[in-house]
């Protein structure tokens, strides 16, 4: 579980910016690339795309933990989904 203090409404930002960057099965591909025809490159990693590279204070590594797991909570939500929709498709 993701450990966050204060309330949700700090942290929409991260959610929005995990769930435009993340991949969709429907359009394979993240949300932001299908806009924008390239990947997403935050100033977090401003490296090579591929690179990983951290910059920045403190806060900038725990932003991308938390992003991480974001991202990962999003995909076990929609492989839920997916699993729900598979199993009652041809009912």
């Amino acid at each position: 579980m993701i450990e966050f203090k204060g309330s949700w409404e700090d942290y929409i930002h991260l959610v929005e910016f995990s769930y435009n960057n993340n991949y969709q099965a429907s359009i394979k591909m993240a949300p932001f690339e299908a806009l924008y025809s390239r990947k997403y490159r935050s100033p977090i990693c401003w490296g090579e795309i591929g690179e990983r590279r951290l910059m920045g204070p403190t806060i900038l590594v725990q932003i991308t933990d938390k992003v991480r797991a974001l991202r990962d909570h999003l995909r076990a939500a929609q492989n839920r989904q997916k699993s729900w929709a598979d199993t009652n498709r041809d009912h």
